[in-house]
């Protein structure tokens, strides 16, 4: 994961920012690691979540989720260029449809000193509104859900700071290839060529 960060930041002058899951470890020190060798890489910011991975125990118990937090902080403070800390609630997209524990959950990633507050799998107005309004910090949102239709000015006029789009690119671009590919093989006919884009395109886009 940090070779390919390396890669991204290498690729663009815009500042990069990873999912950096878990923290690929449970303890807070584990953390703080990831943290130290994310920034290391060049990254602007990164993303550590209370998901534990685990079937039947989802998220870590909240006061270990803040020490969790408190450490990556620390380790941030630490750094000698700026890194932009976000911490995520991940209840809502691990089968713990719980609004309420999510908003304690991230105004202690809050008080614990994460600087923007993301809770991936908000699906409506309110939901979101509701987060907003809770906390104090730049809440990131999760798009490209489907059956959920806000827009990026609807998203901002709600007070929204940023937006993640998730898998949603990839997924498109494999669901294009999976239809074309059963196309071939359930029909014999190429009629997904109409739809691809062009190599000259193509070059443009990427020169």
């Amino acid at each position: 994961m940090l070779a390919h960060a390396a890669s991204l930041v290498a690729a663009t002058p815009l500042p990069v920012s990873a999912d950096l899951e878990n923290g690929f470890g449970d303890s807070p020190e584990e953390v703080a690691e990831t943290i130290r060798l994310a920034a290391a890489t060049g990254l602007a910011g990164g993303s550590i979540e209370d998901s534990t991975g685990i079937e039947g125990d989802p998220v870590y118990e909240l006061s270990y989720a803040v020490e969790r937090i408190e450490a990556a902080v620390e380790a941030v403070r630490a750094l000698p260029e700026p890194f932009v800390l976000t911490a995520r609630a991940e209840n809502l997209i691990v089968g713990r449809p719980d609004l309420a524990d999510t908003i304690r959950r991230l105004q202690a990633y809050q008080e614990a000193g994460a600087e923007v507050l993301y809770a991936p799998g908000l699906r409506t107005r309110v939901e979101i509104a509701e987060v907003i309004r809770s906390v104090d910090r730049p809440v990131n949102v999760l798009m490209g859900l489907a059956g959920v239709s806000l827009t990026l000015d609807e998203l901002s006029e709600m007070g929204v700071r940023r937006v993640s789009v998730g898998s949603a690119l990839a997924r498109a671009a494999l669901g294009e290839f999976l239809r074309a590919t059963g196309e071939m093989a359930d029909q014999g006919t190429f009629g997904f060529a109409d739809r691809a884009v062009s190599f000259l395109e193509l070059q443009e886009r990427f020169a």
